[in-house]
């Protein structure tokens, strides 16, 4: 399954740290040799403070205790370069270890460069000291000390630029620590100035979405609510065109997200639509599977897809998250698309036959007779399905009922003014931007 593997292009979207736990997973899978992940987290490590992790990973990669020498001289300069901040970094350090002192601070930055400045001896060096401090702390792996140096940073900077910048770190720093809430906290912080920003330019602002739609993974897929937040996010029209415009294979999870989210099947139909104007740039088994199911009818199609997509899922860093349960190792996700796409299948099969013949059915779901049987049975009793089992000739038999197309036609024509506001505001707040940029 390494064809379907994304990690390659989801890379190229995140800071280097926030890959090593793509590479941790596709060892654990053994996705790849285990000599070409350990040589792919070297080369990542060249970029990063974490020298000592490095010596690690070359001795088991080669099988020695011997460290090339470029090592060892890059460890001397991490140490060297770390007395070097600590130094220039101590006395803000100091002031912000000290709850009494930090007390004193308002949410006014001007009052409080001015009243480190006359009291502390503390101006915009020492400032900009704690800023490269908190980022080499972050480069060295030191992520709680970076969180909490970053945080403390933006509220004493008034560079918006670098309080950007600051905002990213503390991010990354967050989703590392696996900080699910306070991460989803900066991420809404960081969504709402790249919205709200005047970039120098569109292609720019286009990057940031991309950006933080890649980050946006980890909390998505691990914070409680974070499966409504991503359809939330990737929805909205400004960063669906980003989707569309340069990352398409975020289509995967926006996908997965609507098939196992049952309260936000009314987004399905704008997925569907999405997927087939990006099926020439992008696709892969889940993808697939929506559109042999939904465009072409194809149910033995969408039947051999379902398979791929199991280990599309198993195989992914985002999806197949494992979680122990006693005795047992289960993945959860894998477990919900399955049977909500068994449940599209089923749902979409019924929708153009009156009399199924459950053993053919059995086969498109991927499942024997009596389980087949069973599953329909509650899903007859749960759903309140009109239909029922003819236990004599093996078929489900639908009852159909009459369309009312009025109320069809009410239902679709609700979301049109919600639709049409939201399409003007994208149009006139650029120009009003545009105005006052001119003025």
């Amino acid at each position: 399954m390494a064809e379907y593997d994304l990690t390659a292009l989801m890379a190229a979207q995140l800071d280097r740290h926030l890959v090593f736990p793509l590479l941790e997973f596709l060892q654990e899978q053994q996705l790849y040799p285990d000599g070409e992940i350990l040589e792919a987290k070297i080369r990542l490590l060249n970029g990063t403070n974490m020298v000592d992790y490095a010596m690690d990973i070359h001795k088991s990669l080669h099988g020695t205790e011997d460290v090339p020498a470029d090592m060892v001289a890059r460890r001397s300069e991490v140490l060297a370069r770390l007395k070097s901040l600590d130094a220039a970094a101590a006395p803000i350090v100091a002031f912000l270890q000290n709850p009494q002192l930090v007390q004193e601070l308002r949410p006014d930055k001007q009052y409080n460069i001015h009243m480190l400045q006359e009291r502390f001896q503390i101006g915009p060096d020492q400032i900009e000291a704690l800023y490269q401090y908190a980022k080499f702390q972050f480069e060295c792996g030191n992520y709680s000390g970076a969180a909490d140096y970053l945080y403390q940073y933006r509220a004493l900077c008034t560079n918006s630029e670098r309080s950007v910048s600051a905002l990213w770190g503390k991010l990354a720093a967050e989703i590392l620590m696996q900080n699910w809430d306070v991460a989803l906290e900066e991420l809404n912080r960081l969504k709402e100035i790249i919205d709200s920003k005047n970039f120098s330019s569109p292609l720019n602002q286009l990057q940031n979405r991309i950006w933080l739609m890649h980050w946006a993974l980890f909390i998505f897929f691990n914070h409680e609510n974070g499966r409504n937040g991503i359809i939330d996010l990737f929805f909205q029209d400004r960063y669906l065109n980003a989707i569309q415009t340069n990352a398409p294979h975020l289509l995967r999870y926006l996908a997965t997200a609507v098939v196992v989210n049952k309260r936000r099947r009314n987004m399905l139909k704008e997925l569907i639509k999405v997927i087939q104007q990006e099926q020439h740039s992008y696709k892969d088994p889940i993808t697939e599977f929506l559109e042999c199911l939904y465009v072409n009818y194809d149910f033995d199609g969408a039947q051999q897809k379902l398979l791929q997509c199991e280990q599309v899922i198993l195989n992914d860093p985002f999806l197949g998250k494992r979680i122990q349960e006693g005795n047992f190792i289960t993945v959860p996700l894998r477990d919900e698309f399955l049977e909500n796409a068994r449940l599209f299948i089923f749902e979409t099969y019924c929708r153009i036959h009156r009399c199924i013949d459950i053993s053919m059915l059995a086969g498109k779901l991927n499942m024997n007779y009596d389980e087949t049987e069973s599953w329909i049975m509650n899903l007859v009793k749960s759903s309140k399905l009109d239909a029922r089992i003819d236990s004599v000739s093996g078929t489900l038999i639908m009852t159909t009922t009459p369309v009312n197309v009025h109320e069809q036609i009410i239902e679709n024509l609700k979301g049109l003014n919600m639709r049409t506001d939201m399409l003007a505001k994208n149009i006139v707040e650029p120009a009003q931007a545009a105005q006052q940029a001119a003025r």
